[in-house]
């Protein structure tokens, strides 16, 4: 997971409201380039959105997000999510993730959740919300005690395509999460030329960075 991530450097965080809109926004994902997606569990129509994708897109590396309980974790796995996020830390979903054999990021803000993540053994972690939490300027603060442990950030959370690119510098971030080529606006009125337009322009600023 850790290097299908790392070969995109872009996570598109998305909020379905209706499965029937799945599959479409999957082929706008690929038809940019993009086979990674977020989907996070903060509505009913979350869990059939990742088996439409998984099924049919099997290629794509599809994510449930904001896992916040054990059976939730279990709901997404059966779905045929590859790997699982949350905002938070909590050792029973990581734990629950590990038995399942589905690669987990919790969230972390501070020194006290990323050592908690480390014991945990989770290294590929989700830092939210990262604008509020001082942005940059925080991760950059982190990589002075935690750069050797071989941890890694997601950073999700107020990032944009204006600043994805200061956050992608960082050698510590794996990949930025960002909603904003994935809107609920977007996605409510079908515009998957849009939401392929914003995806491409977001890979190819990622691209800059990495070139």
């Amino acid at each position: 997971m850790i290097d299908r991530v790392l070969s995109k450097r872009i996570v598109p965080v998305v909020v379905l409201d209706d499965a029937e809109n799945a599959e479409p926004l999957a082929e706008a994902l690929l038809e940019a380039g993009l086979d990674i997606i977020e989907i996070t569990f903060r509505t009913p129509a979350a869990e059939a959105s990742i088996r439409r994708i998984a099924k049919r897109y099997t290629d794509m590396l599809v994510g449930a997000g904001t896992l916040l309980q054990v059976e939730q974790v279990e709901r997404a796995a059966a779905a045929g999510a590859s790997f699982g996020l949350a905002p938070g830390l909590s050792r029973e979903v990581v734990t629950t993730a590990e038995k399942l054999g589905m690669p987990f990021s919790p969230g972390v803000l501070t020194p006290s959740e990323i050592e908690q993540a480390l014991a945990l053994d989770c290294k590929l972690l989700k830092f939210f919300p990262a604008e509020a939490a001082g942005g940059v300027k925080m991760l950059q603060s982190l990589a002075g005690p935690y750069a050797h442990t071989g941890i890694r950030f997601i950073p999700t959370g107020g990032i944009t395509s204006k600043n994805l690119q200061e956050y992608l510098q960082i050698p510590l971030v794996a990949a930025i999460g960002g909603s904003w080529m994935v809107s609920p606006t977007l996605i409510r009125e079908r515009n998957w030329s849009e939401i392929t337009r914003l995806t491409r322009e977001a890979l190819d600023a990622a691209a800059e960075v990495t070139a």
